[in-house]
C-alpha cells in the first residue's frame, strides 16, 4: 500500500505505517526545520516543504521538479502516486472557523477562507481519491459549534458530487494511546473513510485478536518506567548514547541501533531547581509550600511523573516544570527530549534536528507512531475484509 502524509510534521504517522507496511510516497510539511528532521528520518519521502495551495495549482511540474532536487527516482515516484491507497492528515485545529457553527451547509464551511487549511486537505482526497483516508485532530473537533463544524466535514465526504468514483463511508472513534501499549495518556479524534462501507468494531475485534497472537506485546500495559527507565543513569548526555533496554517496550524501541540521540537534560534555574527537589512522584505544585506562592492556570504544574503510572499526554512545552506533569519520577529535572520522544514511542534512532523550541514542537504535536501503526493495520484489515 502506499500513502501521503499532509501536514506531516517530524513524521509520526509515516513512522507508524511504515511500521504497518504501508509506505509514504509524498508528505508536506510547511515549517523547513520540521520537514528537515522528517527527511532526515525519511529520506526516500518526497518532502513538500510549501504550502497544499502551491502544490495542487503545478502539481505535476512541482513533484518532477522536486524530485530532481531531492535525488528521488521521478518515474518511480510518479508511478506510486498514481496507485495511492491512503492519505492520511490533521489540519490544525485552528483552520476551523466558528463560522461552521452559523454556515451550516458544507460549501459554505469550505469557503470560508479561514478553513483553507482543511479544504487543501479535502482537495488533495479530491485529486486522488485512495480507497481510504485518515482525518486526525484534537477530541474537542467533535463539540466545535455546536457540533456544526464536524457535520460540515462528514458531508463533504459523504457527497457522491465531489468524488468521480462516488462518496466515502465514515466512521469516527475518538482512540486513547494509553490502550494501544502506549505509556501515555494522550487522546485523538479520528475519522477513517473508506470507499466500500465497513464495521469499524468488527474490524478491530478480528486485528485484535490476531495481534495477540502475531505481536504479543503490541497492546501490553506500559509504563512511565517501561519506557524511559534506562536512561535514568546514563552519564555523559552529550551526543550518542548506548542503552541497556530492559523492558519489552524499550527492545522494541531500540530496534537494532546501538545508540539514541536527543538525550541532553536541560538546566533549571535555582528557584525553578528548589521547587523541583520539594515535589515527591505524582505530586505538583499544589505540594509546595505556600510561601512558594505558585499560581498556575495548569493543573500537572511542577508535577512529578510516578514511575508505575503512565504520563499525560506530552505537549511542546515539556520542558517546562510550570506548563505540566513533566519532571522526571526520580531525577530533579524535566524529562529531556528522549525521553518524551519514548512516552511519545518514536524509536530510539529517530533524530529531531533543529533548535530546541522546534524540537519540543515536533515531538509535542505528533501522532504517536505505535497508535498511527494501530490504524494502518485497520486499514489493512478493512481492505483485506472489505475490498478481497
Amino acid at each position: 500500500m502506499y500513502s501521503i502524509d499532509l501536514f506531516a510534521g517530524v513524521g509520526g504517522f509515516t513512522e507508524g505505517l511504515k511500521n504497518a507496511n504501508i509506505e509514504c510516497v509524498l508528505a508536506n510539511e510547511i515549517d523547513a526545520t520540521i520537514a528537515e528532521s522528517y527527511t532526515a528520518n525519511h529520506p526516500s519521502v518526497l518532502m513538500i516543504n510549501e504550502s497544499i495551495d502551491i502544490l495542487l495549482k503545478n502539481f505535476d511540474s512541482k513533484i518532477k521538479k522536486l524530485s530532481k532536487d531531492q535525488g528521488i527516482n521521478h518515474t518511480a515516484i510518479n508511478k506510486k502516486l498514481k496507485e495511492i491507497d491512503l492519505i492520511v492528515g490533521g489540519p490544525p485545529c485552528q483552520g476551523f472557523s466558528m463560522a461552521g457553527a452559523r454556515n451550516r451547509k458544507s460549501h459554505n464551511f469550505i469557503k470560508d477562507p479561514r478553513n483553507q487549511l482543511f479544504k487543501k486537505y479535502f482537495e488533495l482526497v479530491q485529486k486522488f481519491e485512495p480507497s481510504f483516508f485518515i482525518f486526525e485532530n484534537v477530541v474537542g473537533i467533535k463539540s466545535m459549534g455546536n457540533g456544526q463544524i464536524l457535520s460540515s466535514i462528514l458531508s463533504l465526504f459523504d457527497d457522491n458530487k465531489n468524488f468521480s468514483k462516488g462518496k466515502y463511508f465514515m466512521q469516527q472513534k475518538v482512540f486513547s494511546s494509553d490502550n494501544l501499549g502506549i505509556p501515555q495518556k494522550r487522546k485523538r479524534f479520528i475519522i477513517i473513510g473508506s470507499k466500500k462501507p465497513f464495521d469499524l468494531v468488527e474490524v478491530e475485534t478480528k486485528l485484535k485478536n490476531e495481534l495477540k497472537i502475531t505481536n504479543k506485546y503490541f497492546f501490553e500495559n506500559s509504563t512511565v518506567r517501561d519506557a524511559i527507565s534506562d536512561l535514568e543513569k546514563i552519564k555523559p548526555y552529550i551526543g550518542r548514547i548506548k542503552t541497556n533496554p530492559n523492558t519489552n517496550y524499550q527492545k522494541r524501541l531500540s530496534g537494532n541501533s546501538d545508540f539514541t540521540h536527543n538525550h541532553n537534560p536541560l538546566k533549571h534555574s535555582e528557584t525553578v531547581l528548589r521547587r523541583i527537589k520539594m515535589i515527591e512522584p505524582g505530586e505538583n505544585f499544589k505540594n509546595l509550600p505556600k510561601e512558594e506562592n505558585i499560581k498556575s492556570i495548569h493543573s500537572g504544574s511542577y508535577g512529578r511523573l510516578s514511575w508505575d503510572s503512565k504520563s499525560n499526554t506530552i505537549t511542546t512545552r515539556f520542558d517546562t516544570p510550570s506548563a505540566g506533569r513533566f519532571i522526571h519520577p526520580s531525577l530533579n529535572r524535566n524529562i529531556t527530549i528522549r525521553e518524551a520522544a519514548r512516552l511519545q514511542s518514536f524509536p530510539d534512532n529517530y533524530r529531531f534536528l533543529g533548535n530546541k523550541t522546534s524540537v519540543h514542537t515536533q515531538i509535542g504535536n505528533a501522532v504517536p507512531p505505535q497508535l498511527a501503526e494501530y490504524l494502518g493495520l485497520v486499514i489493512k484489515k478493512i481492505y483485506h475484509e472489505y475490498y478481497k
